[in-house]
């Protein structure tokens, strides 16, 4: 067929071809909107590397990005250990794993419930993890818990009483990766190992060591938590890299930082629907313009994918940004700043001692509630309990009293 048409405007002049024109003014757009869409899609990954038997930590693997990247890993044979919030016998969870697994092909995929807005609970995890003999294995960990308070929306904290865009985006990885670094030093000099962050915009300027986080906004609160998260990350590059292996070998444990662009995943939604039903109306109207200037999650993995799998990462010495699968610079100087580091990671840990120590307090007071309500509730019952025997034994003598009577 498009031999004969070529044939036919060649003897007979492209006028003769039904349709020529309109097909004429309309291919160009088209293929305009295919080169917009390959552009706002973003870079592929083009490493390959063989991941089975390498264990790796996931946070925010259920969802958006994470979940991509999960299932690209493990497609390739990687052992995946889902870190959730979500209870292991939430149907939820045993259904996504059992999927997970049939997709894959791969059965190496295990979850652990960890809460990534309680100190508490991860360092309850972490400290399990590291609490083994021989060290467990631990190839990677893979950072993609996020969250993002609409601007609509007022700020909201935890149960030990920080700031929840702070907590999840900043400070439950600092608390996770100081538990787990003896964990990562510790791996053979032969396996390379590390952690890699989900890095983002970095837009708000930076806060000094003494100030709150609950006290930012919506509006700064994101960009504030991801600043912090660059600046940490480069800082535990240096711990890593300062630590003297007792064998005299070279440290193996690299950080790397991956921004994946603007996503279509269930915080963006959030995000540019301001939280509100108004918003999601307006967002499925306009959902086809997303899906043309958004990613997909897939699309968004690439950057992690490539940071997982690039065999030049083991050999650098770390603190990398990646973005569209090309090494970045860092935007603010705050994230080189090494008396910015210092003092963000020493801010850092006082924080995370007071929000644990108001966490214990809590429980302690939950627990001696409970312990109350249950004596109180054990009390009542053995008040019933009395009232009933009471009542039975004064019924027989009541009964006795009425026999010995028709006997007389």
């Amino acid at each position: 067929m498009p031999v004969y048409i070529a044939l036919q405007a060649i003897f007979e002049g492209i006028g003769s071809i039904p349709y020529i024109w309109p097909i004429l003014k309309t291919v160009p757009w088209i293929a305009l909107l295919w080169v917009l869409k390959t552009f706002f899609s973003g870079a592929s990954n083009l490493s390959e590397r063989n991941m089975h038997g390498k264990v790796i930590l996931v946070t925010g693997g259920t969802s958006g990005v994470g979940e991509a990247t999960v299932r690209e890993l493990a497609t390739r044979g990687a052992q995946i250990v889902l870190l959730t919030q979500h209870s292991l016998s939430d149907p939820f969870i045993v259904d996504f794993i059992e999927d997970l697994r049939n997709d894959t092909n791969n059965h190496l995929i295990t979850a652990e419930q960890v809460d990534l807005a309680s100190l508490h609970s991860i360092r309850q995890f972490a400290t399990k993890w590291i609490d083994n003999a021989p060290p467990r294995r631990l190839d990677m960990i893979v950072l993609c818990a996020n969250t993002l308070t609409p601007g609509s929306k007022e700020p909201k904290s935890t149960a030990e009483g920080v700031e929840l865009n702070w907590q999840i985006n900043y400070l439950a990885n600092f608390h996770l990766l100081s538990i787990l670094s003896p964990a990562l030093r510790a791996q053979p000099p032969d396996r390379d190992s590390g952690s890699r962050g989900a890095s983002g915009k970095s837009g708000s300027k930076s806060r000094a060591p003494t100030q709150s986080p609950t006290r930012f906004s919506p509006g700064n609160a994101y960009a504030t938590s991801k600043l912090a998260l660059n600046t940490f990350a480069l800082a535990f590059q240096k711990h890593l890299s300062t630590f003297a292996r007792p064998d005299k070998m070279p440290m193996n444990s690299k950080v790397l930082l991956v921004d994946p662009g603007w996503c279509r995943t269930p915080g963006t939604r959030r995000w540019l629907t301001f939280g509100s039903l108004f918003g999601l109306a307006l967002y499925l109207l306009m959902y086809p313009l997303w899906v043309f200037v958004l990613k997909s999650p897939r699309m968004g993995a690439q950057s992690f994918l490539h940071a997982s799998m690039e065999e030049k990462f083991s050999r650098s010495e770390g603190g990398i940004l990646i973005k569209e699968c090309i090494e970045r610079e860092f935007m603010r100087a705050e994230v080189m700043d090494e008396d910015a580091q210092k003092q963000l990671w020493e801010y850092s840990e006082q924080m995370v001692q007071e929000a644990e120590k108001r966490g214990a307090t809590e429980r302690a007071k939950a627990k001696k509630e409970a312990e109350e309500q249950k004596d109180e509730e054990d009390a009542m019952k053995e008040m019933e309990d009395y009232k009933e025997k009471v009542g039975k034994k004064d019924g027989q003598k009541k009964d006795g009293s009425r026999r010995a009577k028709k006997v007389s």
